[in-house]
């Protein structure tokens, strides 16, 4: 049992962490890819 609580304090943090900041960075990129399909009309 010790294992496995030393084992999620280990790595469950980092995963964590790392999921709240790609979905973070999700809503970001998804701006950017319409802002960057929307720039052809705004050329013309």
């Amino acid at each position: 049992m010790e294992t496995w609580v030393s084992f999620v304090t280990e790595v469950g943090f980092p995963i964590v962490v790392t999921f709240y900041l790609l979905h973070r960075i999700e809503g970001k990129l998804n701006d950017l890819i319409e802002s960057i399909h929307a720039l052809p009309a705004k050329m013309k």
